[in-house]
């Protein structure tokens, strides 16, 4: 487990290289093909400072479109001890903790960092899982904050959002011409690439932030279980969380990635495991149980 970690830490790295690499190759041929060559420089200008507001702010976003609320101690005291006791074990500060007026069982974690870390929980977890259960998630979601993972994800889900836009652009003016390509002799080859390259881009990246996200997943469960020294508990949490049928009212694309259980595809049954975000919860409780 300790290879996978610091073989995920190198993948992050080299990740975060592509994503920019691929940015600036859009700025760089959408500048050629308009003439205007500053555009690579303020494609790198835009993305940073996306990056920048998603990393100060996401926290406060995600909680505003999930419609999550400050859970007070006195009305979830058994979550706040558990809460509590995960943190300490795990050497991190008190997360601050959240609801989510929801009967679908979930949960997430957020944040830029540990000391700005929140763990949201739908109302129906707590209904549905006992309480070695419900440390099998609330561990994972820890191992989650203690990896970074709250804070890298984030930003690479922002990244991925910024090559989608800038690569919808270069489709649009791609599409109704204009720019040096009628000028020049090469404009023709130039308006091909950057046509080829904003459709693929964004493929290339999501692929990328799926299979990191996937990856994520698999060392928060084993962490997580490594906290509460008993993988059981989250095996069972994940396989009813797989059958619970509940959908999850406030879930959607630009969340969906953050939750333990992707609540967008795990409850359809039909799983895309090329494009989910999530391991396939059969694999994740096989691997729990051979701990």
């Amino acid at each position: 487990m300790y290879q996978a970690i610091s073989s995920n830490r190198v993948k992050s790295v080299v990740v975060l290289l592509v994503f920019v690499i691929i940015l600036v190759a859009l700025g760089y041929v959408f500048g050629e093909y308009t003439g205007i060559r500053e555009l690579t420089p303020v494609a790198l200008v835009f993305a940073l400072i996306s990056v920048l507001t998603s990393y100060y702010y996401s926290d406060s976003i995600v909680l505003g479109i999930s419609r999550a609320r400050p859970a007070r101690k006195e009305d979830y005291p058994e979550l706040y001890n558990d809460v509590e006791g995960l943190a300490i074990a795990a050497g991190l500060p008190m997360p601050r903790i959240y609801t989510i007026d929801d009967t679908a069982p979930n949960a997430f974690a957020t944040g830029r960092d540990p000391q700005h870390a929140v763990i949201a929980v739908t109302t129906g977890l707590l209904q549905k899982l006992d309480r070695q259960e419900l440390e099998g998630v609330i561990g994972h979601e820890m191992s989650h904050i203690k990896g970074y993972d709250i804070r890298f994800m984030t930003i690479v889900a922002v990244l991925v959002g910024t090559i989608a836009l800038l690569s919808d652009w270069m489709r649009r003016i791609a599409w109704f011409g204009g720019g040096r390509s009628r000028r020049d002799s090469g404009g023709g080859i130039i308006a091909l690439l950057g046509l080829v390259l904003a459709i693929v881009a964004p493929v290339i990246a999501l692929l990328m932030q799926m299979a990191l996200s996937r990856t994520r997943e698999y060392l928060a469960d084993a962490q997580g279980a490594m906290l509460t020294r008993y993988p059981e508990g989250l095996a069972s949490a994940l396989e009813k969380l797989a059958a619970d049928r509940e959908p999850l009212e406030v879930a959607n694309k630009a969340t969906a990635h953050l939750y333990i259980v992707n609540p967008l595809t795990e409850h359809k049954g039909m799983v895309n495991n090329l494009f989910d975000t999530h391991p396939p919860i059969t694999e994740r409780v096989r691997r729990l149980r051979a701990m």
